[in-house]
């Protein structure tokens, strides 16, 4: 059986990843691909409780290497329940976040380190990398924008972080699709939805019949 493909979608808050990744999944099965949907952190019961303390707005104590390490063990837990079975099933995963998002936030933003962080991530991962990133791309005070004006959208702790935050987050991206430049592909997600959904439906469909 044809092993799968593990496509990750990466991006800054209020890019729009998660209405972006619910077309895509819809759009890909309806045309006969064999599409898992997923995200992280979450995907499974165990990593959405993790979440969950992750994300709780009143976490603002946290540690920043304490919150490497939760999102390493939720990847963990992810990987080996729900994204690798997927992988040997021969399907396409289409995840919302994975292994750039602690490089670029924790790594970088928090100044862990990108190359510290990857080393937790490596030893919960092993050599499971993404075989395609779409990383869509935004200023902060763009995405910002957006997130004020959708009320249904729930606010989590990274919400409550200064532009300033945002805008290293953004470099780490930068730097990371430097360091990883056959992997990430960048999309400009400034346009409207409808046209970063094109273009990244093409990509994706060009990927895979590649």
């Amino acid at each position: 059986m044809k092993h799968g493909l593990f496509i990750t979608i990466e991006g800054p808050e209020g890019a729009g990843k998660t209405t972006l990744i619910e077309r895509l999944a819809k759009e890909l099965a309806e045309e006969g691909f064999p599409i898992m949907q997923t995200r992280e952190p979450g995907g499974i019961e165990i990593a959405e409780k993790i979440r969950k303390v992750i994300l709780d707005p009143s976490h603002t104590s946290m540690d920043s290497r304490t919150e490497a390490l939760l999102y390493a063990a939720a990847r963990r837990q992810h990987l080996v329940e729900k994204v690798r079975p997927a992988l040997e099933q021969g399907a396409i995963v289409l995840c919302d976040r994975f292994i750039d998002s602690s490089l670029a936030y924790q790594g970088y933003a928090r100044g862990l380190g990108i190359d510290e962080v990857f080393s937790i991530n490596q030893f919960a991962v092993a050599d499971m990398m993404p075989n395609l990133t779409l990383y869509f791309d935004l200023e902060p005070e763009v995405g910002f924008s957006r997130i004020q004006k959708n009320k249904g959208r729930e606010i989590n702790r990274l919400d409550l972080e200064n532009l300033d935050f945002h805008h290293k987050v953004r470099e780490g991206y930068y730097i990371l699709m430097n360091k990883f430049p056959n992997r990430i592909f960048l999309i400009d997600a400034s346009p409207s939805l409808d046209v970063v959904y094109e273009v990244a439906l093409r990509r994706i469909k060009e990927f895979i019949q590649a």
